[in-house]
Order: structure tokens, then sequence, then C-alpha cells
């Protein structure tokens, strides 16, 4: 608890860990967009990492998939299985990198247990959606969410192909 506190009272440290390593200058190491379509969210949680040294090293250069990720609750703790961290060409002889191992997730044990409630009602799932920098560390972005129909699926292909089409009636009309 003292640590939360520190760590959001310094000022500099966003400035520390925007540096120019990674791949995305806004702090998103990786998205899971196929979860934004297969899901309706309804709500959105942010779970620290477990992670190996070279696993950090491979998320800076932006070697992370989350799109097959799910996670789980085992024992009253959480779990993400399937995200996949592909070490670099120059990880250490000495580490055995497994790229498909299953990862823990932090969080305050009053918030898995409300997730536990949560899950156990019919359709309700949790989902990474991103990896994200916080202050020089890895976040993952939980999600609570409920399977799409088909139907939904191809209301939301519908309606984004809408907008794409306004858009290019704008865009052509503007020239």
């Amino acid at each position: 608890m003292s640590t939360k506190s520190t760590s959001a009272s310094k000022p500099s440290s966003t400035d520390k860990s925007s540096k120019g390593k990674r791949a995305d200058p806004g702090g998103r190491i990786a998205e899971n967009r196929r979860a934004l379509y297969n899901y309706h969210i309804e709500e959105r949680f942010e779970a620290g990492m477990v992670l190996e040294g070279w696993e950090v090293k491979a998320a800076r250069a932006g070697k992370v998939q989350l799109t097959d990720g799910y996670v789980v609750i085992k024992n009253g703790e959480l779990f993400i299985i399937g995200c996949q961290i592909n070490p670099l060409g120059t990880a250490s002889t000495h580490v055995n990198p497994d790229s498909v191992r299953t990862k823990k997730l932090l969080m305050h044990k009053e918030e898995i247990k409300r997730l536990v409630g949560k899950t156990e009602q019919k359709g309700f799932t949790l989902v990474p959606l991103n990896l994200h920098w916080k202050a020089g560390r890895i976040k993952c972005e939980v999600a609570l969410a409920k399977g799409k129909a088909e139907h939904d699926k191809r209301d939301t292909i519908k309606e984004r192909e809408g907008k794409r089409e306004v858009e290019r009636a704008m865009k052509s009309r503007s020239r």
C-alpha cells in the first residue's frame, strides 16, 4: 500500500519510462483487438504482471501477442494463459525462455473476490485487453466480458463499414 502512494507521488517516473526503446511511445505494448470484437466489455481492471527479465526486454522490443490469451482464477489468484512473449535472439544462454508460459497477475484480494463472484455468473469471462507501461512497470488491462452472439458481431461489422463509407464520402467531398 505504501509503494502505491510513493509511486503516485513521483512525477518524474513517466519521464524515465518514456525512452525510445518501446514499440509504441504511448505506453501500449500489445492490444487484443479480437476481444473487443468477440465480447461485450462490462468492466475493466488493471493488474500487475509477474515477469522474468527476458520477458520485459522482449516486451520493450514489442514481441508480445495477446490475441489467444485468457485469464483464469485458481486458488484466489489470477493467471493469464496464452499470452505469448517471444524471446529476443540475444537472450542469455543460461535462461531457458518459454514463450507461452502461464503468467501471474497481481490484484487486490477484494477485487479478485469480486471477479470470482462475477465470473461464476453465466456467460461472464475474463479477457486481457492490452499490456501497457505504467510508472516503469508492465500492467495488463483485464476486462470482465460477456460473449457476443453471431448477429452482434455482424452488427459490429456493419457499423464499422458504415463509418468507413461516411469518412470516404467526407474525404472526397472536401477535395
